[in-house]
């Protein structure tokens, strides 16, 4: 079995229904609610594991939410390692409307810092692949590429959300998923497949464009992005190439956004072979 290591955010995510966001000055009428444990490295760390990779995933959260939090990650197949602080944990709130699309307000609240990572370290050694995004400090994944570089680990940033970053440290990513609009500062990179919802993904390194698969009317695009970096990740941690891995990717966003919600909308690898 691949072991990916993730490091990320991880907290409540509270999901309101509406028919439509409203607009400056209304107020909407949620029609449903749902809460879940979030986050972009939590459900990119769930992406990987229900495609069948050993998943460890650092993230902070408030010390008093450490057991009940432990206990949720536990039972979802991820091996947690809390940084337990003093601030309350992450906390999000996704507003979804009848057509699929989001909205999503973050309180980030407890951060992880450089030393955190070190406690990490030997999750990140023994390691296929280190999984990381923006939502962290810089200094944080700066510390955690070093470690995954000393030991040969290789690295896959999804640089969302967008800021900029040092070329010092992007030199040494091994792969980019961004967005259409994550892409600034990445001009003289190849190594990047870049993920363009509806239509699909850009394979740069290939100069090869995969259209979206489509399974299903979107319900609920919250996550999809997430899904994808997870399972592209676990499938290169695997050994399958950069072309298979994107298809395998696609397939598991394209049955993600067919549900409600993120944690339960995930795919198993089993639901992505059947396609």
């Amino acid at each position: 079995m691949s072991k990916i290591a993730v490091i990320g955010i991880v907290g409540e995510s509270v999901f309101l229904s509406v028919d439509a966001f409203g607009k400056t000055g209304e107020t909407a009428v949620a029609t449903g609610f749902h809460r879940e444990l979030g986050g972009k490295g939590f459900n990119q760390a769930l992406a990987a594991r229900r495609y069948g990779a050993s998943v460890s995933f650092l993230g902070a959260i408030c010390r008093r939410d450490v057991p009940a939090f432990t206990a949720e990650a536990k039972a979802l197949g991820i091996t947690p390692f809390f940084a337990p602080k003093e601030e309350r944990s992450p906390y999000a709130v996704i507003t979804t409307d009848k057509e699929g699309d989001n909205r999503v307000l973050v309180y980030r609240g407890a951060a992880l810092a450089p030393e955190d990572v070190d406690a990490f370290a030997v999750e990140i050694a023994s390691a296929d692949l280190l999984l990381i995004n923006n939502e962290v400090p810089e200094s944080v994944n700066e510390r955690a590429v070093a470690l995954a570089k000393e030991k040969g680990v290789r690295v896959l940033l999804n640089p969302a959300p967008y800021r900029p970053l040092p070329p010092s440290f992007l030199s040494q990513i091994d792969l980019f998923t961004p967005n259409e609009h994550e892409t600034a500062g990445l001009d003289a990179y190849e190594n990047q497949v870049i993920t363009l919802g509806s239509k699909g993904c850009f394979i740069k390194p290939l100069s090869l464009a995969l259209p979206a698969v489509e399974l299903a009317a979107a319900v609920d695009t919250t996550g999809a992005g997430d899904t994808f970096s997870g399972v592209l990740a676990a499938c290169l941690a695997e050994g399958l190439d950069l072309r298979t891995a994107c298809e395998k990717a696609s397939i598991a966003s394209a049955i993600e956004v067919g549900r409600r919600y993120v944690i339960n909308s995930i795919p198993t690898r089993e639901e992505i072979e059947k396609y």
